[in-house]
């Protein structure tokens, strides 16, 4: 591809005001190349070694004999061009139409049409293209027709064109009445000009070689009419040919060489196409034509303004139309090769005048009307090559367009979607067969390629998001809590799927209705690939797991509102794209691993319950509260498992909690069942009934003996069970057991209480969830709890009367007469082993303090000699409310007292509670009273309460 002009700024024009002198006369001024090294020419590549500037030359001598030359009329000079008729038989007077200035300042209608500017707009001025290098000094130099206008916009020096005048002069002299088309031009200058007419002889060999080329590229290399092997002409030409570009020729007379020349040029070139022309077909086989008609397209624009088309491109094009008979081109080739022109314009030329990449997509709009008419193979092929050219130059950038656009050139991705798209419509719908055997309605082609664009893009973008993700892990590798890579990647994917929705999802739902539904769609395919590796490899929950997790269900609901509201017109209301979106399910990862923890900790407890046990021994004097040590940790362990729990940076404790209620309880549950297990119950201790006999002692019938009196000291009757030698299952353990599972089942209420206020902390709890009560109970341990009380206490119960005091009762029932056997032994121990057993059972201070109340009231009643019982019971009220307090659990006496506190003391209160003064008046509703209670409390509640409260030491 020739590029003909320099690399001039956007929308100026760069003309001086002064021109710059001219060049040697002699001298071709080279066209100014702009590089494109991603962006080859599809018109086809020539077979010969003509380059760029021979085309160029060869190009200029084709319009230069077209537009010189007129019906029976011979070639005028620069000034009295006739440019109205191609023929050579027009007489040598002056066309008027030639005669005009082609500097109007009326703007051209082909600009209009195609929407371009005028060259040097932006700054308000237009100047002629004659004002340009090159064009001399005097206002005579610029350009007034367009022989001299061509000149100087493909870069011919005076000279040169000079020469080829002359030349086409002689042609005509010699020529007459015949039409420029049956004319060889290349073979009918080498008859013309002679070495005598250039400077020097290299000028001279140097331009015989490229009009030897020229015909060897029309003739041999890319005929119009394909050429026969066993063609004598062809070989003899061809031979010609190489060895006058080894020793160059003599020209310019009617010798020898030069016969044998024109014999076999013009048996080449008179061979029939199959039209009724008298056409010579030198120069109009593919691709030398489109070639040649490319480098006089390209002469549109304007030298000194490579973004601008002329203003006289009207009168010029008119003009270029004229070689379309010498070059076999015709309205549906130029409409492909103008639209190519102007699209490699735009890309030469860095791609920032949007006004050439409109106006490709205009005359693109053309070709797409062309191709459904015409069935030229030939024509095919090159609409083919040159739609796939720009397809892929435009996939090129579209496939990956988050690196390609930005802020700043943003406002032409608009242009080369269409451009592309459309090109890819006519090569789907009228170059590709596979889409003639579909119906029409199944494909849609734009939608598709957008589909395609959107989703390349975007798993591009997520790569580099991902890299970088990575790159700023390792790079805050030594910070403190360094976030995980993929929640850094879901908050960057957060980023890109807003970016996409603002910036890029408005100009693509031009084609696609569902642009950022799509996007969305791909984002969260890309992410969930990551997330799903990602939870794959985790067993345990962790706080970057937790972290990314949390990220992921944030990016998800994100992404999938950007869906739903693209889809807000869509006539299934997004159902498509919200398929294409499974859910990560990451709060479903959060609770399997937050399960995976809690069963965890929950096996944990109960190895824990059964090693603690087998090490219990149920000592009484092991804490001054009378239960086991191993109740104390356990509650300690489950506090903590709750406060670990309410810590996890997880948004479902609501819903998990349950499931750790749960297993807490049949924990508790196995922990009170181990308690009581292997203590018996009251089968064990019954004995069982002796045999009937009516005996006495000195009976004959020695089968029913009756029994003899036995020693008080004796062991108890081998017919009562008995338990083995171990001292855990003493009387006082047996009662520290029961204290155990009392305190247990007190405790869950305390429990049951802090899950409230965990919840209420809790950001992701709801108002149902403290209204619903059952999820949060304890269900299974106290039931146990009271049935183990209940089961224990029988044991007790049986195990004192039928085991313990056997000896004074069960063993002696049935020795002797019944005045042996009173019942007053056995009242008097009991008496002391009930003292005992209340001694080791818990919480028996209040009824302690009530039994001394009541005897302190009988007192004074005197068995009715005393005071009036209505008057005790009058000024015994405020003890007994005071008494009630000491009935009640530590827990809900901690929460009267906050609760009167705060009544007292407002909301000052709130943030520290104040140390009550002493009233002197005890009052149960008074906050003195209850804080007085609460310190003659010697369990671990109350002293955890008021050590943090008040500071004060434990009892």
């Amino acid at each position: 591809m020739a590029h003909l002009f320099r690399d001039l700024s956007l929308g100026h024009s760069k003309r001086e005001s002064t021109p710059p002198p001219p060049p040697p006369p002699l001298q071709i001024l080279p066209p100014t190349r702009v590089t494109t090294s991603d962006l080859q020419s599809p018109l086809g590549q020539l077979a010969s070694q003509l380059t760029d500037s021979d085309l160029r030359l060869t190009a200029f001598d084709v319009f230069l004999a077209v537009c010189r030359t007129s019906s029976a009329k011979p070639l005028s000079t620069s000034a009295s061009s006739n440019l109205d008729s191609p023929n050579l038989n027009s007489p040598s007077n002056h066309s008027p139409a030639v005669q005009r200035s082609l500097t109007s300042a009326a703007a051209s209608k082909m600009k209009k049409a195609l929407g371009l500017k005028s060259p040097g707009s932006s700054s308000g001025s237009k100047k002629s293209p004659g004002s340009g290098p090159g064009s001399g000094h005097a206002k005579s130099k610029r350009p007034t027709t367009v022989g001299e206008l061509m000149r100087q916009q493909m870069r011919v020096s005076e000279a040169a064109d000079s020469r080829v005048r002359r030349a086409l002069l002689r042609i005509v002299a010699g020529q007459v009445g015949r039409r420029i088309e049956s004319v060889v031009l290349p073979l009918e200058l080498l008859q013309q000009l002679k070495s005598s007419d250039f400077t020097d002889q290299q000028e001279y060999e140097a331009w015989q070689k490229r009009n030897l080329k020229a015909l060897e590229a029309g003739l041999l290399l890319h005929p119009r009419v394909p050429l026969d092997k066993s063609n004598t002409n062809s070989q003899r030409l061809r031979q010609i040919i190489h060895a006058a570009l080894d020793r160059p020729i003599e020209t310019g007379k009617n010798n020898e060489s030069m016969q044998v020349l024109r014999s076999a040029v013009m048996s080449l070139a008179c061979r029939s196409d199959g039209s009724l022309s008298d056409s010579c077909h030198w120069a109009d086989g593919f691709p030398l034509n489109l070639r040649l008609y490319e480098m006089l397209l390209e002469s549109c624009f304007d030298i000194n303004d490579e973004t601008s088309i002329i203003e006289e491109v009207d009168e010029l094009m008119e003009h270029i139309k004229k070689t379309w008979g010498i070059l076999g081109i015709n309205q549906v080739l130029h409409n492909l090769c103008f639209t190519w022109v102007l699209f490699q314009r735009f890309v030469a030329t860095g791609q920032v005048e949007m006004d050439l990449l409109y106006a490709a997509d205009s005359q693109l709009s053309e070709v797409a009307k062309d191709v459904k008419v015409t069935k030229d193979p030939d024509y095919s092929k090159i609409l083919s090559s040159t739609l796939s050219s720009i397809l892929g130059w435009a996939e090129k950038r579209l496939l990956a367009y988050h690196d390609t656009f930005d802020s700043v050139n943003i406002g032409s991705m608009q242009g080369i979607v269409s451009l592309g798209v459309l090109a890819a419509k006519i090569l789907v719908e009228d170059l590709s067969t596979e889409y003639r055997r579909k119906r029409k309605g199944e494909v849609d082609v734009a939608r598709n390629r957008i589909d395609t664009y959107i989703r390349s893009s975007l798993r591009t973008a997520f790569a580099q998001r991902m890299e970088k993700a990575d790159s700023s892990r390792r790079a805050s590798r030594n910070q403190p809590n360094p976030l995980p890579v993929l929640a850094i990647l879901a908050k960057d994917v957060g980023d890109l799927a807003v970016n996409e929705k603002q910036v890029f999802s408005p100009i693509l739902k031009m084609w696609h209705p569902f642009a950022a539904g799509v996007a969305v769609a791909t984002l969260h395919a890309c992410y969930g690939n990551e997330l799903k590796q990602f939870i794959s490899s985790i067993t345990e929950l962790t706080p970057d797991a937790v972290q990314v997790l949390r990220a992921a269900d944030k990016l998800e609901k994100d992404l999938v509102q950007i869906a739903v509201e693209d889809s807000v017109d869509c006539d299934d209301g997004g159902k498509a794209i919200i398929r294409e979106m499974p859910p990560y399910e990451a709060e479903a990862a959060i609770a399997n691993l937050v399960k995976v923890w809690m069963k965890s900790k929950l096996d944990r407890l109960k190895e824990w319950v059964d090693r603690n046990l087998r090490q219990e021994v149920w000592n009484p004097q092991a804490n001054q509260e009378g239960y086991a040590p191993s109740a104390v940790e356990m509650l300690r362990i489950i506090d903590e498992t709750l406060d670990s729990f309410f810590q996890l940076p997880i948004p479902i404790h609501p819903a998990l909690l349950p499931d750790l209620m749960t297993g807490l309880d049949k924990c508790l549950q196995y922990y009170a069942t181990k308690a009581k297990s292997g203590c018996g119950s009251r089968n064990t201790y019954i004995p069982t009934m002796p045999a009937l006999t009516r005996c006495t002692t000195g009976s004959k019938l020695g089968v029913f003996k009756k029994k003899e009196k036995l020693p008080n000291s004796q062991k108890r009757n081998s017919q009562v069970a008995t338990m083995n030698g171990d001292s855990s299952f003493g009387l006082p353990q047996l009662c520290v057991r029961i204290n155990t599972l009392h305190q247990l089942r007190t405790e869950m209420e305390v429990i049951e209480k802090r899950i409230i206020t965990h919840l209420r902390n809790c950001e992701s709890a709801h108002v149902e969830d403290f209204s619903s009560g059952l999820s949060k109970k304890f269900e299974l341990t106290p039931a146990a709890c009271v049935e183990g009380v209940q089961q224990l206490s029988e044991a007790v119960a049986y195990k004192i009367i039928f085991h313990d005091l056997s000896h004074v009762l069960w063993d002696g029932l049935y020795v002797g007469e019944p005045s042996s056997s009173r019942i007053d032994p056995l009242l008097q121990e009991l008496e002391q082993t009930l003292l005992i057993t209340s001694d080791t059972v818990h919480e028996r201070d209040s009824q302690i303090l009530e039994d001394d109340f009541k005897a302190l009231k009988d007192l004074f009643w005197a068995n009715g000699d005393g005071l009036p019982a209505d008057l005790i019971d009058k000024y015994s009220g405020t003890v007994r409310g005071v008494l009630a307090l000491f009935r009640t659990d530590t827990e809900s006496l901690i929460e009267r007292f906050r609760r009167v506190t705060l009544e007292t003391y407002g909301s000052s209160a709130r943030s520290r509670l104040p140390l009550p003064p002493t009233s002197g008046q005890w009052n149960p509703t008074e906050p003195n009273t209850l804080l007085r209670v609460l310190c003659y409390r010697n369990d671990e509640a109350a002293s955890k309460f008021l050590k943090k409260t008040y500071n004060l030491p434990k009892k």
